[in-house]
């Protein structure tokens, strides 16, 4: 039987991140996925004749340029397409457009506001002072404060003179601007209902609390710390849908000498004398190696893939503790026109960027509401995309795909679990608010797919369907993501490792917790990371 030196579990992008960095450093590396294709919940699946989809993750921004030129992606096809801009809807039939250009955006609020349009200038340097502070610690592993280890106290000197380097006012800006809500946050700044919706968008999208909760300010940076070539801060569309990314990390893995192995769940972590020695599938098949690396997040690894009794236990209780609420739901549409939205002049560059339809913070709360009663939101939050104006692969000429993210959606609902009829009247609840704002929509639907947390966590193996793997509250960052003592991507178990979103830095396709769980098994293993750029500053 073969001993590989690493076996990976779990092909989505961090997975295979991981995978690329070590099978580079020289080790026989083996993926396993339980699915028949890789990419996790970066995939792009044709799921009716004509069309892609982009079916879980849908937009591309945080993954680290670095780990692009470490793994040589753009050589095996990988192209981003940044978009333009995008719009919310108001719901007495006017918008508010969006602008990557800081002055259109600027003139645009002048619109609602004159006093709205000067505080953007003020709201834009604070947020991008919060960038500065937190994008380079993406890159790094988070420091053990309970250790003595010269690396762990240099690591904690490192944050504390990047702390005191704001200055007073500043460092106290900063501990408030982590622990506040983002509507609080905003009310600082704007007057207008539409203006603080239109940025509360980024402090709620993939987490169970809403605009008014402490902590969502925070969730606001992990929207705002990304590139597209080099321009800060702006998304773009994969070409050819998410899945581009993973199948160029994976044809990266192959070139690079590394094994995949698809239809191939894991039942079970081998554990020896309180060390990982490889991996068993739900088919009985036993794999073999030096070390293990877990994709899944951190409940599925620990509760569900490895023997309560070889876990410490209150690393089990902070396990079980942890986080991962899920709150979301995708909508995937395939259209056979585009749609209309008269609300948008004629050519607008606002419908190629994302469209949004809740005009308050309140409405947003409101529909938090219902999530926290074990409903899906009667009158959801939809952040809507139509990526085929600008990436014509996904479909044939003159059809479209449509990506609806939404938000509330509960693991549960009402304390049960979903049913068939439950998802559809999901589904129907989005097109519904959909056909409010587009006249004839209902009649451009060729083939719909509703994915609610179940559909999320039985195929993309995401707990409660949290697409963060746990949420990203100020308790459950750096150094405590996932566990204190444990966030450096070791586990109790000797050669276990985790490379999942439920580390540090977090979720969205980022590619960082991957990379840097990579750089701490080489760290281990003594060997050399000369393949692995270091990581440098964009804002």
């Amino acid at each position: 039987m073969k001993n590989w030196d690493a076996i990976v579990v779990g092909a989505g992008h961090n997975g295979l991140v991981n995978a690329c960095y070590l099978q580079r450093a020289g080790l026989d590396v083996l993926v396993v996925e339980k699915n028949d294709w890789v990419g996790g919940a970066a995939v792009s699946r044709s799921l009716t004749p004509g069309f892609i989809y982009s079916n879980c993750s849908y937009v591309c921004s945080l993954f680290r340029p670095e780990i692009m030129r470490d793994l040589e992606l753009p050589k095996f096809g990988l192209q981003v397409v940044a978009y333009e801009g995008g719009a919310v809807f108001t719901q007495d039939g006017d918008y508010l457009a969006n602008y990557r250009d800081h002055h259109a955006h600027r003139r645009e609020f002048a619109r609602f506001s004159r006093k709205d349009a000067e505080a953007y200038d003020r709201y834009a340097r604070d947020v991008t002072r919060q960038c500065r502070f937190i994008q380079p610690l993406l890159m790094r592993t988070a420091p053990d404060p309970t250790s003595f280890r010269p690396r762990d106290i240099g690591e904690l000197l490192y944050l504390g003179k990047k702390f005191t380097g704001l200055g007073a006012r500043e460092m106290a800006d900063t501990l408030r601007f982590w622990t506040m809500s983002i509507s609080d946050f905003l009310d600082e700044y704007f007057e207008t209902d539409v203006i603080k919706a239109n940025f509360s968008i980024s402090g709620i999208i993939g987490t169970a609390l809403g605009p008014m909760s402490p902590g969502t300010a925070y969730v606001l940076l992990h929207h705002y710390m990304g590139e597209v070539d080099g321009s800060v801060g702006a998304w773009g569309y994969a070409r050819g849908g998410m899945g581009a990314i993973t199948k160029a990390l994976s044809e990266s893995f192959l070139a690079s000498g590394g094994t995949i192995r698809t239809g191939a769940e894991v039942s079970q972590v081998l554990v020896q004398g309180g060390r990982a020695k490889g991996v068993v599938l739900e088919n009985g098949d036993e794999i073999r190696g030096n070390l293990v690396v877990s994709n899944a997040d951190v409940k599925r690894t620990f509760l569900k893939l490895v023997e309560e009794k070889e876990l410490p236990d209150i690393f089990l209780r902070r396990v079980k503790n942890f986080r991962m609420r899920g709150s979301s739901g995708k909508v995937n549409i395939a259209l056979d026109s585009l749609p209309e939205f008269p609300a948008l002049p004629k050519d607008a560059p606002s419908i190629r960027g994302d469209l949004h339809f809740t005009d308050s913070v309140e409405r947003m709360e409101r529909a938090y509401d219902d999530w926290k009663a074990g409903r899906w939101s009667a009158d959801p939050f939809l952040d809507v995309m139509i990526p085929t104006l600008l990436d014509p692969t996904m479909t044939a000429p003159g059809k479209h795909f449509m990506s609806c993210f939404v938000q509330y959606c509960p693991p549960k609902v009402e304390g049960r679990e979903w049913t068939d009829a439950d998802r559809d009247a999901f589904g129907e609840t989005v097109i519904s608010q959909l056909a409010d704002y587009s006249p004839g929509f209902r009649d451009r639907i060729v083939h719909m797919e509703v994915r609610t947390p179940r559909e999320l966590e039985a195929e993309v193996g995401l707990t409660e369907g949290n697409i963060f793997q746990g949420e990203l509250t100020f308790d459950q960052l750096l150094f405590n993501r996932p566990v204190p003592g444990y966030a450096q991507y070791r586990s109790p178990i000797a050669g276990l490792y985790i490379c999942g979103s439920s580390t540090h830095p977090g979720g969205g396709v980022m590619g960082a917790p991957g990379r840097n769980a990579a750089s701490e098994i080489l760290r281990d293993l003594s060997r050399g990371a000369k393949h692995m750029s270091p990581a440098h500053d964009v804002i």
